[in-house]
């Protein structure tokens, strides 16, 4: 395998944290990182929350249903859907192309944290409106997800996986 297919393949969903901080540095290069992922029309429609301070990662925690890893994750990265420079060129079509430019750049940041050492969760349960509230987003910016990182103190196994042949559909459904 590649490199990148082993990461595709090791990375996990991790929900315990050292208690180690992640240095400034490595976030800012984790979202540079995240910025190489493709975009609609390269319009890279996403923004980046970058939260550190503990009582603001609370009341993210209390926004997404008592997630408690939430808090105990040194760093937490809304990703967010810029759906205004996105619409510009594609209209109402352009909200849909935003929501998909913020999820594939933290797919990339899963995979890219995963070759550092660190360890992400995607966090998608949570209340828009109080994640907005908490973070200060302007109303016509949209968090698409929350990832928990840090340096895992655990990694779990392998979840199963539904065996492909039962999800591929050739030609139609």
């Amino acid at each position: 395998m590649t490199d990148c297919m082993d990461a595709i393949y090791q990375r996990r969903s991790v929900r315990k944290f050292t208690s180690d901080p992640v240095d400034r540095q490595i976030i800012e290069k984790l979202i540079k990182d995240a910025q190489m992922a493709p975009s609609a029309g390269n319009l890279q429609a996403r923004d980046f929350i970058v939260v550190t301070n503990t009582a603001v990662k609370k009341k993210l925690m209390e926004a997404a249903l008592n997630q408690k890893f939430l808090v105990q994750a040194p760093v937490v990265i809304v990703f967010c859907a810029n759906t205004p420079r996105s619409c510009r060129i594609y209209s109402a079509r352009g909200e849909l192309y935003s929501i998909q430019d913020a999820s594939i750049s933290a797919m990339v940041m899963m995979l890219a944290a995963h070759d550092m050492g660190l360890a992400t969760c995607w966090v998608g349960a949570y209340s828009d409106v109080d994640v907005a509230e908490i973070l200060m987003i302007p109303p016509n910016i949209r968090p698409v997800c929350m990832l928990a990182l840090g340096y895992p103190a655990d990694i779990p196994k392998t979840p199963e996986r539904i065996d492909s042949s039962k999800l591929i559909h050739w030609e139609s459904w």
